[in-house]
């Protein structure tokens, strides 16, 4: 594990947010894609696949095989199926095959199946929703390692990911490690405020004299 990661698994997608704002950078959180088969906050490297609609066309590889046999301990699958077609880009063999390669979890801006497997599993699974429906048929994997959409944030394999319940919020590499300090800073700030709240000061004084500037600051 790198320096960075280490230092966001101490970070929530909150904060990241908020360190984006801060810096003026494009906002990386994704809402409406939620955790469904563990209640872990997961941090890691990004590895892409892209997924279509098959519309007559076999694919040559199970969907995120390749992703997962390329992948280094502690990355996360981020899977894009925008087909709007119910049909599944995960499912409990590939997060077997995922544990085998140490990856931490796994984003889907689609559906999931076999979501108590997982969770049996404590595989971690981030997905914009759930089915039955296997993807045999309906959708194909077009690309794996190449840039992908997720919600409405372009995402790079190599890219920084922080998924809790509030949010996934997506790193630009080449930003990661300003928006990681701006990051803890303003953790250090609530953190603080918490205190005061904790010591009785009312809160009107606390958010008044510390949230409304937390950002600028």
């Amino acid at each position: 594990m790198d320096d960075l990661i280490a230092r966001l698994n101490g970070l929530d997608s909150c904060a990241v947010s908020d360190a984006l704002d801060s810096l003026g950078l494009p906002n990386g959180a994704v809402t409406g894609i939620h955790r469904l088969s563990s209640d872990r906050r997961i941090v890691g490297r990004v590895r892409t696949v892209k997924l279509d609609r098959a519309d007559g066309r076999s694919s040559t590889r199970h969907l995120c095989t390749a992703a997962i046999e390329a992948a280094s301990p502690g990355d996360i699958i981020v899977v894009e199926q925008r087909t709007g077609i119910d049909a599944a880009s995960w499912g409990a063999n590939l997060a077997i095959g995922a544990k085998m390669r140490d990856v931490a979890g796994v984003v889907i801006d689609g559906p999931a199946r076999d979501i108590d497997e997982c969770r049996e599993l404590d595989f971690p699974v981030f997905a914009r929703g759930h089915t039955a429906r296997t993807a045999r048929g309906r959708i194909v994997e077009v690309a794996t390692s190449e840039p992908i959409t997720v919600g409405d944030v372009t995402v790079s394999s190599g890219d920084y990911v922080v998924a809790d319940a509030s949010a996934v919020v997506f790193v630009a590499q080449n930003e990661i490690r300003r928006v990681v300090e701006t990051a803890e800073s303003i953790m250090q700030r609530e953190r603080a405020m918490a205190r005061r709240l904790r010591e009785g000061t009312p809160v009107s004084q606390v958010m008044a004299a510390s949230y409304e500037r937390m950002l600028e600051e």
